[in-house]
């Protein structure tokens, strides 16, 4: 080795030693050949105390004294069998840890043909966090999207979408179902008699208790204004009439409290049937469509769908 090339090599470690990220030389039957102080100060250790450990002695020591590597499994033996069969695999392998105390690293692992491994360790928590917080903003972006913003339930973009999916799966598995179009009655005269505030009351009103007499799975949503819609999935004309009067009677039984003013409030219903491959415009016309002669019959009541030879 010439002097120039040992310069080198003494500057090298010199320099990984005051460096921020971790380095580590583990042998080919994986023992700790040498590391620098902030690669063991991942697992809150001196260099001393891990150098000579096997990559196994590490991990058990990590999990014993509960600092370092976060195992999210119950036994150490149970996540060294899963990771043994991991590494080592490839030359060179990237992944990402996340530490006991919320720290996130960058994993670099690189093997020699010889078989000794090289380990990076690089601190990635500030974008772990940045990272967090972009989910956070677009799954409340998406939510906002989807969601009706005054009821907290489907809007029409994202009731349309659920019912085209569900629809198509109900015909593939040959099961009918039913669309219910719901129309407040005379709303706007609680709007223009006791203000917007009162008519906001009444429309927030309506949706938790319509959702109260739904299904789990049946599709809900609030298509514009004072008008709402569902979704029955598998299911017949009994059963259809019989949510359809529910709803029906929770409303027109139970006045709406909207500040000093109870308002009895009633909705009329139209209901249209799958039959063959209907889709959602056929069935959303058909269903308009009974609700129209729901409102035309009285109001406070509900139709059926039914066609003129019928």
């Amino acid at each position: 080795m010439s002097l120039s090339q040992h310069k080198f090599q003494q500057k090298l470690l010199e320099f990984i030693e005051v460096c921020n990220d971790g380095y580590a030389i583990l042998s080919a039957d994986d023992k700790m050949l040498g590391c620098n102080q902030a690669f063991a100060g991942i697992f809150y250790q001196d260099q001393c105390k891990i150098q000579g450990l096997s990559f196994e002695q590490l991990m058990r020591l990590s999990f014993s004294e509960g600092k370092g590597i976060r195992f999210e499994i119950e036994t150490i033996d149970e996540w060294l069998a899963q990771v043994q069969q991991k590494r080592r695999q490839n030359p060179f392998q990237l992944f990402e840890v996340n530490l006991t105390d919320d720290r996130w690293f960058l994993m670099s692992e690189q093997i020699l043909p010889t078989g000794e491994m090289l380990i990076q360790a690089k601190e990635i928590t500030k974008q772990k966090v940045l990272e967090h917080q972009l989910h956070s903003k677009v799954l409340t972006l998406s939510e906002l999207a989807l969601t009706d913003e005054l009821t907290k339930v489907a809007n029409r973009r994202c009731f349309v979408d659920s019912v085209e999916a569900e629809l198509a799966r109900c015909q593939r598995v040959d099961k009918p179902a039913a669309l219910l179009l719901l129309d407040l009655d005379f709303f706007k005269s609680v709007n223009d008699s006791y203000g917007h505030q009162a008519g906001d009351e009444v429309l927030k009103a309506t949706a938790n208790r319509i959702k109260k007499a739904l299904r789990e799975y049946d599709i809900f949503g609030r298509i514009g204004g004072e008008e709402f819609a569902v979704f029955l999935t598998e299911t017949d004309l009994a059963t259809a009439l019989h949510v359809a009067e529910r709803i029906r009677g929770m409303l027109a039984d139970f006045p709406v409290k909207a500040g000093r003013v109870e308002l009895c409030v009633t909705t009329s219903i139209g209901i249209a049937l799958t039959q063959g491959e209907s889709n959602f415009e056929e069935l959303y016309l058909q269903a308009d469509s009974a609700l129209y002669m729901a409102k035309r019959n009285g109001r406070n009541r509900a139709e059926l769908f039914r066609l003129l030879d019928e």
